[in-house]
């Protein structure tokens, strides 16, 4: 097609103004309480969409004179909010868990945790195994688990007496495993089914404290985050009843930024070690630098952090989370921040996800009848 010059410039103006319209809409979707899939994945990208504003917006501002000064205004705006959601989780902001040295990450109390997604088709079994003898974790969550996954990690679960598992072929399955004392250890569906998160009481030293471990569904085509949000605010719920320090581990499907983490955080008491030192992106594997952080490790107050680092790729879409604890009550309370605490907005926010919840299972159960 033989246009000439000023027509291929008319055709990459409107390209470029649609794409900054685009960018502008799902920044705006993205800061409403919609659940809908479409509305959701749109937390996601918030890096990859900063970028693209910034580059949409200088451009503009250089070759549109139409546009001038409004809409590259308006997506200058936009990318300080964008950045200001970002910015906890970059070396600029101030860490909430304290960091201790590594020396004293060798005292009672210590422990080494290993997050993990295999991604269920996976079937690099050995670099899994290789993995888990390197790192030697004292606790291991491994995630999307189905039976083949549970037979060939069998040598090296040997290693841990206390252990929960579910295999499933749905790509939520579940292994944890420890070598610390555990009690009171359960799978349970606490949202969705087939969907299960795992919880157990384990001793650091000689203090205990409750090991949350989660795995809920991704906002899909077809899937809105009314069952994820609910099994997250549910999980929030229950460490803010414990009477004894909690982790929670896992892939939430959500990424560090959601209104969604923050208020987990904020009704479970949890902080998180990522901020004021980096995103700690675990997906895609072999695209981290440019990718999201999936993988949670969020801990209370009574523990710091002697060395947190995103394991190398080994097959999986997912990158491993390795930390070093250290359940250490004195410690935290002297170096940590003070956990945000849910006020009367943050607690109707939480009621009324689980009142959506509730809304759509039952909703689905009446489709299920007819």
């Amino acid at each position: 097609m033989n246009l000439p010059a000023a027509a291929w410039k008319s055709v990459g103006l409107w390209l470029l103004r649609g794409l900054a319209a685009m960018l502008a809409a799902g920044t705006l979707l993205s800061a409403t309480d919609f659940n809908e899939w479409w509305i959701r994945i749109w937390d996601f990208p918030r890096l990859q969409i900063l970028i693209a504003l910034v580059a949409t917006g200088a451009a503009l501002w250089v070759i549109d004179r139409r546009s001038r000064p409004w809409l590259p205004v308006v997506l200058a705006a936009l990318s300080i909010w964008q950045a200001y959601r970002i910015f906890p989780y970059t070396a600029l902001a101030d860490p909430e868990v304290k960091q201790i040295a590594s020396a004293e990450a060798k005292m009672p109390g210590c422990f080494t945790v290993l997050s993990f997604n295999v991604l269920q088709t996976n079937r690099a079994y050995d670099r899994a195994a290789k993995l888990i003898r390197d790192v030697d974790p004292d606790i291991l969550l491994l995630m999307e688990t189905d039976r083949a996954w549970v037979d060939a990690m069998a040598p090296m679960l040997k290693r841990y007496p206390g252990q929960l598992h579910r295999p499933l072929s749905n790509t939520y399955g579940m292994i944890f495993a420890t070598r610390m004392p555990m009690r009171d250890g359960s799978v349970q569906d606490i949202a969705e089914p087939d969907t299960p998160s795992m919880f157990a009481t384990l001793r650091a030293g000689k203090q205990d404290f409750r090991m949350i471990a989660l795995h809920p569904r991704p906002p899909t085509v077809g899937q809105d985050t009314e069952e994820r949000d609910a099994e997250i605010v549910l999980a929030a719920n229950y460490a803010r009843s414990l009477a004894m320090p909690a982790i929670t581990i896992g892939d939430f499907n959500d990424v560090a930024w959601s209104d969604t983490t923050r208020l987990f955080q904020e009704l479970g008491g949890f902080l998180d070690p990522r901020i004021g030192r980096g995103t700690y992106a675990t997906f895609p594997a072999d695209m981290t630098w440019l990718g999201w952080p999936l993988d949670y490790l969020f801990v209370t107050k009574e523990f710091v952090v002697a060395d947190m680092q995103v394991g190398p790729a080994i097959g999986s879409d997912h990158r491993p989370v390795i930390a070093r604890l250290c359940l250490n009550p004195a410690a935290g309370q002297a170096g940590n921040a003070t956990p945000r605490s849910a006020g009367s907005a943050e607690k109707q926010d939480a009621a009324e996800v689980l009142e959506e919840f509730r809304d759509d299972t039952a909703e689905d159960r009446n489709e299920q009848a007819d």
